[in-house]
C-alpha cells in the first residue's frame, strides 16, 4: 500500500522504515513546523506534578534544573519515551488521550500535594489545565512551542502525489488536520481521496477533514499505526 506520513521526520523516521521493512510505498507531507518559545524557568522552583500532552514539549524543554524525580503525567507511550530520554524517572502514562490521562492525574495526584504545571504548545485540543481547576487543582499552564502551517511543498512532490493517491493518510492532531485541509484546497485536489483510509488522532481531529469524501476514518492512538493497516 501506499502510505502517507505527516509528522516532522525526526518524529516518524522509525515508522518510514518499519513501513517499507514490510513492503509498503511511504511518502512523507511534513504539515507543520515547530518552533521553540521563551518561557520562565523559574515556573518549576515551585512545582511537585508536570503533565505533558505532547513530545514536543519536552523536546523543547530545559531539564537541566528540573527535579527528575518529580511525577510527570503523560498523555501517551510516545510522550513517555520522550520523558525517559530526557531523564524523568516517576512517570505516569495514559493511553493515548487527555481524557484517559485526566483520570490518571484524578486517582494519583490529589490536589493538596501541591501545585501542577502543564507544558504545552500554544494550541492545545483540549483545554486540560482548565478542567483540573474546575476540579480544585493549582495548575498554571507553561507554553514553550508554537507550530505554524507548512506552505512550501516542492511542486514535483505535489504532482507525484496527484498521481499515486495513497491509500492511508495518518493526521495526528488538530492543527496537523487544519493543515492538511488547506493542502488539499489550495492544491485543488478535494476529489481525489475517494479510495483513501483517513486516521486521525481523535475525533476533533477527524472532524475537520470531514467534508472531504474518504474511502473510510479511523481513530487511533499513538502506536498503533502498524495495526491499523490490518483493519483495512
Amino acid at each position: 500500500m501506499h502510505l502517507l506520513l505527516t509528522r516532522q521526520l525526526e518524529d516518524c523516521s522509525d515508522l518510514i522504515v518499519r513501513f517499507k521493512e514490510l513492503g509498503h510505498i511511504v511518502s512523507h507531507l511534513p504539515l507543520l513546523n515547530i518552533e521553540k518559545v521563551k518561557y520562565n524557568q523559574k515556573s518549576f522552583e515551585d512545582c511537585k506534578c508536570i503533565i505533558f500532552t505532547s513530545a514536543n514539549a519536552i523536546k523543547f524543554l530545559d531539564t537541566k534544573e528540573i527535579n527528575k524525580n518529580i511525577k510527570c503525567f503523560c498523555v501517551g507511550l510516545a510522550t513517555e519515551k520522550k520523558a525517559k530520554s530526557v531523564g524523568f524517572q516517576n512517570i505516569i502514562a495514559a493511553g493515548g488521550n487527555v481524557r484517559n490521562l485526566k483520570e490518571l492525574i484524578l486517582q494519583n495526584f490529589n490536589p493538596v500535594d501541591g501545585n501542577i504545571i502543564y507544558v504545552s504548545g500554544e494550541i492545545i485540543s483540549s483545554e486540560l489545565d482548565r478542567q483540573l481547576i474546575n476540579d480544585g487543582y493549582s495548575v498554571k499552564r507553561l507554553i514553550n512551542y508554537r507550530t505554524n502551517h507548512n506552505k512550501n511543498f516542492e511542486n514535483k512532490f505535489v504532482e507525484k502525489l496527484k498521481n499515486n493517491i495513497p491509500d492511508i493518510v495518518y493526521i495526528y492532531s488538530y492543527n496537523s488536520a487544519l493543515s492538511f485541509l488547506n493542502f488539499i484546497k489550495n492544491e485543488r485536489i478535494e476529489s481525489f481521496w475517494m479510495n483513501t483510509n483517513l486516521m486521525c488522532m481523535g475525533e476533533k481531529t477527524s472532524s475537520i477533514l470531514n467534508e472531504i469524501k474518504w474511502k473510510k476514518i479511523f481513530l487511533f492512538n499513538p502506536g498503533e499505526e502498524e495495526f491499523l493497516l490490518y483493519k483495512i
